[in-house]
């Protein structure tokens, strides 16, 4: 009996904020969507893929997300491009505090998510 791997991480939005999140995930970040099954479509919100794993976006009422520290990390390619894509679209980037062999940000995403994107440091 062991664990395996994540299978999917879930974060929430606003229903008003549905088809922001959508666009922002699949537009700007490149996700690609997939589909709920059926039996969960009533509940609102959208499913993504990312290298065989999934991310759920899930619909909530509002609730203070600056407060908490629970985030996402997505292993990056060209830490620096992020940086200017998200900047260019008024996204804050915010400092991390450095570990070994990685560069890294974070900031929220237009819904008030905590977002890590971190890049491994060629030796």
């Amino acid at each position: 009996m062991n664990i395996q791997r994540l299978h999917h991480a879930q974060i929430t939005v606003t229903p008003a904020q549905q088809d922001a999140a959508r666009a922002f995930y699949c537009d700007v970040m490149g996700l690609e969507e997939i589909e709920k099954p059926d039996s969960l479509k009533s509940r609102g919100g959208f499913w993504l893929a990312l290298a065989g794993q999934e991310i759920h976006v899930s619909l909530e009422p509002v609730w203070d997300k600056q407060q908490t520290k629970a985030h996402l990390a997505y292993l990056v390619s060209d830490l620096e491009g992020w940086r200017t894509r998200l900047e260019s679209r008024g996204i804050k980037i915010g400092d991390s505090v450095p570990i070994p062999g990685y560069n890294r940000f974070e900031f929220r995403d237009p819904f008030g998510n905590r977002v890590e994107f971190i890049e491994a440091v060629a030796d």
